[in-house]
């Protein structure tokens, strides 16, 4: 048994195809995960927000709730992309 770990612990892992996966790595995998679900909450609001807007039938209620839909998921959208763009810039650098 001693013999094997011993060779274990001379093996290089990148020599024989194994992947090192660095702390920066998960971060950036975890963080790219949760803009991808936001970004696709917010287009989902999107479209059911047009919908109400499109069967609001001139009701002002109705239409504003669908209008406020539409600009708040809008809104979420440009803040996601500015921070996969800040997160990616810091985590690049660092």
């Amino acid at each position: 048994m001693n013999s094997l770990l011993y060779f274990a612990a001379k093996v290089d892992p990148s020599q024989v195809g194994i992947w090192e996966i660095g702390s920066e790595n998960v971060i950036m995998g975890v963080l790219n995960a949760v803009y991808f679900a936001a970004g696709v909450t917010a287009v989902i609001v999107i479209i059911v927000s047009g919908i109400f807007y499109s069967i609001s039938q001139g009701d002002a209620a109705k239409l504003k709730r669908a209008k406020d839909g539409i600009l708040y998921s809008i809104v979420g959208l440009v803040v996601i992309m500015f921070a996969f763009v800040i997160t990616n810039y810091v985590i690049g650098n660092f």
